[in-house]
């Protein structure tokens, strides 16, 4: 107990004397904060505020999820080339200031679509690139390689915490000052992020022709390696598993199960609770395994939680497996981070915007298919069908344990005739 003390000591004073690593913190407080005061709030502010059905706020999300892929994209490929990172990461966060700032002030349809579209469309990349800022800083620093995962999920774990709290003041903010208030702290919370950006953070200097040589290579080239390609499928696929689950939830306990309001807020309380000491505890751990194990732990963990929730019985129940999507969603959206962005090193840009697009793809097909097999075929089917994307998931990452992973040879090629 005394040395696992020692090392969290040790790890804590590291984390602060890494150049520029703290102020990715701050910048990722602030990112957090605005992200969760808009996006639990959002089909409230669609539908009762702006008077959106609910197929017409379906379009509305999906146009938007759209754009923001593929702006996202764009930008990510562009941040791999160019030698000033927070620079990118500044354009975007005011983009995404004007874009609350629209929301803030606007209930019009066609202006809201076009605001969410083009300037949350460019804001949607500010994940991606903070994280790939991280790596980045992480690389020039004395860290061992061994170590960078753990400090990522240090990275990712700040990002929890400010959603941990996020939603909890934005409840106080919507009800003293309305949807306005609440958009125009969330694009406050961008300008802070935008300036930090501008002000602190260095252009990045070593590796830069490694750099420029890989980013030159054509996208599709990347992501269709077959162990990259894959790995974008079973990420996809927890993914939909994951939002069809959480758009099932209030449903399934209310209707199926004979719950209340009140056992709705206990059930998504409790995984928070349990988040940031699995991340930090699973960051540590990939310091001793390689991450393609914990990896396939966390999707194993997700088949065992939805084959539970859909055997549900009572609301206690749900409780209980609460905790098991914690403990996936720690590794899922943690380790695996660091799991993408070390497919290519000298592209954490790209690497971390192709995690990220997997989760947006997961989202559309959640949404999507949500309608459908609810009012089809019940609540509890949905959880089945979680359990059948969660299996597909793990059958693809026990395929690829038998693909070679270390050098990508198509990539490698392109990266000699490139030089």
């Amino acid at each position: 107990m005394n040395s696992f003390l020692h090392a969290i000591k040790q790890h804590t004073k590291t984390t602060f004397a890494i150049q520029q690593f703290p102020i990715t913190m701050v910048i990722n407080v602030f990112l957090g904060i605005s992200f969760a005061f808009v996006l639990p709030y959002n089909s409230l502010f669609a539908i009762d505020e702006v008077g959106m059905s609910n197929k017409t706020f379906g379009i509305f999300m999906l146009v938007s999820s759209i754009c923001g892929i593929v702006f996202s994209t764009y930008i990510a490929k562009l941040s791999d080339r160019l030698p000033n990172r927070g620079f990118i990461l500044a354009m975007c966060a005011i983009a995404g200031a004007v874009g609350y700032l629209g929301f803030a002030f606007s209930r019009n349809f066609y202006v809201l679509l076009f605001v969410s579209s083009l300037f949350l469309g460019i804001a949607s990349s500010t994940f991606s690139q903070v994280f790939a800022i991280g790596r980045e800083i992480l690389g020039r620093s004395t860290v061992p390689s061994t170590q960078i995962p753990l400090y990522m999920n240090i990275l990712r774990t700040i990002f929890a915490l400010s959603w941990t709290l996020g939603p909890a003041i934005a409840a106080f903010v919507l009800l003293y000052l309305g949807f306005t208030g609440l958009f125009v702290v969330a694009a406050t919370c961008n300008v802070i992020v935008a300036i930090i950006s501008l002000l602190f953070l260095k252009s990045k200097q070593e590796n830069q022709t490694a750099t420029t040589s890989q980013a030159n290579i054509p996208l599709t080239k990347i992501v269709f390696q077959p162990f990259i390609f894959l790995n974008l499928i079973a990420f996809t696929f927890i993914s939909v598993a994951n939002t069809l689950s959480t758009m099932n939830m209030a449903q399934f306990v209310t209707k199926e199960l004979g719950g209340t309001e009140k056992d709705i807020g206990i059930i998504f309380s409790i995984p928070p609770v349990f988040e940031i000491p699995f991340m930090l505890g699973f960051g540590y751990l990939a310091t001793k395994i390689i991450s393609d194990k914990l990896i396939r732990l966390g999707v194993f963990i997700a088949c065992i939680y939805f084959i539970l929730l859909s055997f549900a019985a009572e609301t206690w129940h749900i409780f209980i497996v609460q905790i098991l999507s914690a403990a996936y969603i720690s590794i899922t959206s943690g380790v695996a981070i660091t799991y993408f962005q070390d497919f290519l090193p000298h592209m954490p840009g790209t690497a971390t915007n192709l995690y990220s697009n997997s989760n947006k793809v997961g989202n559309m097909l959640g949404f999507v298919l949500f309608g459908f097999i609810a009012d089809g075929f019940g609540y509890r089917s949905v959880y089945v069908t979680c359990a059948l994307f969660a299996i597909m998931s793990f059958v693809l990452l026990l395929v690829l344990i038998k693909m070679k992973r270390a050098k990508f040879d198509n990539i490698q090629g392109s990266e000699a005739e490139a030089v």
